[in-house]
């Protein structure tokens, strides 16, 4: 049986903080609506805009360094706090799709189950989403960062769309996250195998 804190519990802890508490940000998360892969709200009855405190200190940092370097932009949060039982929940949305190449196992652990990962795009002045070229959880190989200099050549993604994607891993970088190879939008706070064996689990 996998341990952790109840995400129930979650408002007692003074290891997280509310979404709502931190300025310069928008909030839209995607599980907690139909805007995702399932077609569901995963979240509900839950209130998952939360981070554990260090990650949401290095997304003050993300905000300040966006407005000092590009004001007009603001960082819209798309997931942050993933509780177990919804990880389990995806993965099972993925069997024998081929695709859960894009989940942690369950087993083993999101980060966003510690409250330690956020999947973010930007917003420009206008209030739209900037182009990154896909949509928010799409599992194709135009999301992998690690496939842009290619996808550029063939014409596939612009170099609009990888300008974009560049602005947010630098307001990334700023504040201390590592994106990863297979999603533009996924970013850690700080080394993963730390994390898994340091802090808490929320269930």
């Amino acid at each position: 049986m996998i341990e952790g804190l109840p995400i129930e519990q979650l408002g007692l802890s003074a290891d997280f903080r509310h979404l709502s508490d931190i300025a310069g940000i928008a909030v839209d998360l995607r599980y907690a609506g139909v805007d995702n892969f399932t077609g569901r709200d995963l979240y509900s009855p839950f209130d998952c805009a939360w981070l554990h405190r260090d990650a949401a200190a290095a997304l003050e940092r993300v905000v300040a360094w966006l407005a000092h370097e590009r004001p007009g932009c603001t960082a819209l949060i798309l997931d942050a706090l993933r509780p177990q039982r919804v990880q389990e929940a995806l993965w099972d949305a993925l069997g024998g799709t081929g695709l859960r190449m894009y989940l942690a196992p369950p087993e083993r652990g999101s980060i966003h189950s510690f409250g330690m990962a956020l999947d973010i795009t930007l917003l420009g002045e206008d209030g739209r989403e900037l182009d990154m070229g896909t949509a928010f959880d799409d599992m194709s190989e135009r999301s992998h960062p690690a496939r842009e200099a290619l996808l550029l050549a063939r014409g596939e993604l612009t170099r609009q769309q990888l300008d974009n994607r560049q602005l947010l891993r630098a307001a990334m970088a700023q504040g201390g996250f590592v994106g990863i190879a297979s999603e533009w939008w996924h970013f850690d706070c700080g080394n993963r195998e730390r994390v898994r064996q340091t802090f808490r689990r929320v269930l």
